[in-house]
């Protein structure tokens, strides 16, 4: 069902110090990590070569329920206590699936746990045959799902992928990982006063230490492991929590614009669910989780798209330079006869209104040179825009939206100015 390398998945200690760090430099209205120079922003490929869930597939979506008793009664055979509700406690899935005792024992590691509750429940399901062997199996996907794929805060599991859970053969063939991403985005969308994240937190860790190892919160410990949650640990940091976070703030405003390539190296061929997501890696898309859907911008500014828009204003500039040159020089004349005309400041007395028009006339000639002059000016800074998108393809970087801003306002002033040349001309 796609889910056999998630599953075997080893424990994560969760660094509380990071994810709040993290939530804290979430930008909800772009979906992004606002870092000092930029953003960055986890990926289908990070979801895919961290998780092993699949990111191809159906769109995990559909009818959602203000009451899921008639389908909890019917597929799971588990009665719904509160009639409106979409949760289950956690305790009595376990119960149904008659792991209730799987439970932390002294000493016992989150892989250990996770393992004997797996195992029991592979033996509950063995017993089990045709109709009760599917309500199981139903029972226990609800678990995974609903616990840690789209996980809530708290005990309580959810309901909402039930109905995707009705035909088994199919379950397999949904996108689980853009499910789990959107949901993530969804939750680090909440206010900063709520401490922690609802949803898979490991995943931002190991993406944090791939694409952030300056910060120091990660080392490895099986190296050549996949799915890549298993190469990492957590390293250990006895400061308190207010002075970790502090050293994480300062670490990510001290993160160097592209600094680090990750999954350098990384065998593919040992990681089938990357191979078949690889057509979806590097795509603005948007991500479904039922009735979350939130987008997924690889770019929020384009350079190419950037540099297209510049190259256009330019040659546009261009084939209206002699137009503009003959304003100017049309300009210049009328400006000569006016001085004649005016023949001194005691005429100009006699009729203001015609040195309201040398002035006019001088200021027109002014503004048009001052076009002229910034063609000049907006050739080199294409060259220089040019030559910069040549170094950001190389570092895989983004520009600001500073940047783009003074482009486009060059262009801009230029073109104002043209127009204003040849209304004062008219």
């Amino acid at each position: 069902m796609g889910f056999g390398p998630f599953l075997r998945l080893d424990e994560l200690t969760l660094d509380v110090a990071l994810i709040q760090a993290l939530k804290e430099r979430w930008d909800p209205e772009c979906h992004a990590f606002l870092l000092s120079w930029g953003h960055m922003i986890p990926t289908l490929e990070d979801v895919a070569r961290i998780t092993g869930l699949r990111v191809d597939g159906q769109a995990v979506t559909g009818v959602t329920y203000t009451s899921y008793q008639e389908l909890a009664e019917r597929l799971l055979e588990l009665d719904v206590t509160r009639e409106r509700s979409s949760l289950i406690l956690r305790t009595r899935l376990q119960a149904s699936l008659g792991v209730v005792s799987a439970r932390h024992q002294t000493g016992e590691s989150q892989a250990d746990y996770t393992a004997r509750m797996t195992e029991d429940s592979r033996a509950a399901l063995e017993e089990e045959e045709g109709v009760a062997a599917d309500r199981e199996l139903r029972r226990f996907l609800i678990l995974v799902i609903g616990k840690l794929i789209l996980g809530t805060r708290g005990d309580p599991v959810s309901y909402t992928c039930l109905p995707l859970l009705e035909d088994l053969s199919s379950v397999g063939s949904y996108a689980w990982g853009v499910a789990l991403l959107a949901h993530l985005f969804d939750s680090l969308g909440t206010s900063s006063r709520e401490t922690g994240v609802a949803g898979f937190f490991p995943l931002l860790q190991v993406w944090a230490y791939h694409h952030l190892p300056s910060l120091g919160r990660g080392e490895p410990r099986l190296v050549g492991a996949v799915p890549l949650l298993q190469h990492w640990r957590f390293l250990r940091d006895e400061q308190s929590l207010r002075r970790q976070m502090s050293s994480i703030h300062d670490a990510l405003d001290t993160v160097p614009f592209g600094h680090w390539t990750p999954y350098v190296g990384e065998d593919d061929a040992a990681q089938p669910w990357v191979e078949r997501g690889r057509p979806y890696f590097g795509r603005d898309i948007w991500l479904h989780s039922f009735n979350t859907v939130v987008p997924l911008h690889h770019r929020l500014f384009d350079p190419e798209a950037c540099i297209a828009s510049l190259e256009g204003v330019l040659h546009s500039t261009i084939q209206q330079r002699d137009d503009l040159q003959a304003v100017v020089t049309q300009l210049r004349e009328e400006l000569d006869r006016a001085q004649k005309m005016v023949g001194g400041a005691s005429s100009s007395r006699e009729d203001p209104g015609r040195s309201v028009l040398e002035g006019q006339l001088a200021a027109a000639v002014a503004g048009a040179e001052d076009a002229l002059a910034q063609e000049t000016e907006l050739r080199n800074a294409l060259a220089r825009t040019a030559t910069l998108e040549a170094e950001m393809a190389e570092f895989h970087l983004r520009p600001q939206a500073a940047e783009v801003t003074r482009w486009r306002q060059e262009a801009e002033e230029m073109t104002r100015w043209r127009t204003e040349a040849g209304g004062l001309h008219t």
